[in-house]
C-alpha cells in the first residue's frame, strides 16, 4: 500500500517553502482574455461544455489528483468534526462517486451538459464560487471551472445549491453555467455574503483581497466563520506580503483573523502552477476563534476603503447620494 501511494503522488511534489516576497509581487490576478482565435472557436456554448466535460473526465488531465485529493480530504474531515456531522461521510463520497463517462463525439450537441452523479447522504454543505473568470476563452478559468465542479461532486454538494458569479462573464458563460445547473448570480456582492447559518464552501481563486476581507466582515462571528471554508489566496501570503500597518489598515478582518484559522496549501504541480499558485484551504476551528481577544469581535465596521489605493476588485455601481439632478 506504502508502495503504490508512493507511485500516485510521484508527479506532485511538495511545495516550496513560500519565500518572503514584496507587496509588489502578488499573484497573478486573470485579465479579461483578447478576442483572438480561441474566443472565435469556442462562441458556441456546445463547445464550451465538451471542453469542460473532457476536462473532468480525461485521466491524462486529471486535475483532481491524489495528493489534492488528500489535501481537500484533510480540511473538510476537520470541518465535519467541528460541524458534528458524521466523520465517515467524507470518506464514503470520495470512495463511492464517480464521473460520468466522456460521450462520443457524435452525441454532443448544443445542450449537452457534464452531468452531476448524486449519492444519497447526510453532507449538507453549500458552495459559492467567486472570480472564476472568462472560462469560454481562458484554458485556465476553464480549468478552475472544471475544478469546481468535481469539487462539488466530490463533495456531494448539488449544482442547485452552487452560487457563482464573477462581473466579468459573458452572455455565453452564463448561458454555460445556468446549463451546468450552478445558479449565477445577477448582483455584484462584493463577496459580503452572509452564510445565514449554513455552513458553506467558497471558491475565490486569485480574487482581490477586498473581497477576503468583506466576506469575513460579514461573517464575524464564532459561530459563523466556524461553519466556513475558504479556497482561494493564502492569507499567510498576504500576511508575508503586505506591511502589516497596511494589512491592518485596508484589510482589518483579514488581519484579525490570521491567529483564529489553520491553512493547509494546495499541492503544486508544473501542469497546473497558473491554476493553484498561491492557494490555500483555510478553516476556522472553535478553539482558536474563542481565543480571541472580546475586542476583537466587538469591532464590526463595514470596510469603505476610502484610502486603499489598489483594491483589485470589482465594486458594485451605486448612485452617489450626494449627486443632485
Amino acid at each position: 500500500m506504502a508502495a503504490a501511494a508512493a507511485t500516485a503522488l510521484e508527479s506532485w511534489q511538495a511545495a516550496a517553502p513560500r519565500k518572503r516576497r514584496s507587496a509588489a509581487r502578488r499573484p497573478r490576478r486573470r485579465e479579461a482574455a483578447p478576442r483572438g482565435p480561441e474566443a472565435e472557436f469556442e462562441s458556441d456554448s456546445g463547445v464550451v461544455l465538451r471542453r469542460i466535460w473532457e476536462g473532468q473526465n480525461m485521466p491524462s488531465n486529471c486535475i483532481w489528483g491524489p495528493a489534492l485529493s488528500e489535501t481537500i480530504n484533510r480540511c473538510l474531515t476537520k470541518h465535519l468534526e467541528q460541524l458534528k456531522a458524521p466523520v465517515g461521510t467524507l470518506s464514503d463520497i470520495f470512495g463511492n462517486l464517480h464521473l460520468d463517462s466522456l460521450p462520443e463525439e457524435s452525441d454532443v450537441a448544443t445542450d449537452s451538459i457534464p452531468r452531476e452523479t448524486l449519492v444519497t447522504g447526510t453532507c449538507h454543505l453549500k458552495c459559492v464560487c467567486y472570480g472564476i473568470g472568462n472560462f469560454a476563452t481562458c484554458i485556465i478559468a476553464r480549468n478552475q471551472l472544471t475544478f469546481l465542479l468535481l469539487l462539488l461532486e466530490k463533495c456531494q454538494i448539488p449544482r442547485s445549491h452552487c452560487w457563482v458569479y464573477d462581473p466579468l462573464f459573458s452572455q455565453l458563460e452564463i448561458e454555460v453555467l445556468n446549463t451546468l445547473g450552478v445558479t449565477v448570480l445577477s448582483e455584484n456582492e462584493e463577496g459580503k455574503r452572509s452564510i445565514r447559518g449554513e455552513p458553506t464552501i467558497f471558491y475565490m481563486l486569485h480574487c482581490g483581497t477586498a473581497l477576503y476581507n468583506n466576506l469575513l466582515w460579514s461573517n464575524w462571528s464564532v459561530d459563523a466563520l466556524s461553519k466556513m471554508v475558504i479556497i482561494g489566496n493564502s492569507f499567510k501570503g498576504l500576511e508575508e506580503r503586505l506591511l502589516a500597518r497596511i494589512l491592518q489598515k485596508n484589510y482589518p478582518y483579514i488581519a484579525k483573523i490570521l491567529k483564529g484559522l489553520e491553512e493547509l496549501e494546495f499541492p503544486q504541480t508544473s501542469q497546473y502552477m497558473d491554476i493553484f499558485n498561491d492557494t490555500s484551504v483555510h478553516w476556522f476551528p472553535v478553539q482558536k476563534l474563542e481565543q480571541l481577544s472580546i475586542d476583537i469581535w466587538e469591532f464590526w465596521e463595514e470596510p469603505d476603503y476610502q484610502d486603499c489605493e489598489d483594491l483589485e476588485i470589482i465594486r458594485n455601481k451605486r448612485e452617489d447620494p450626494s449627486a443632485t439632478d
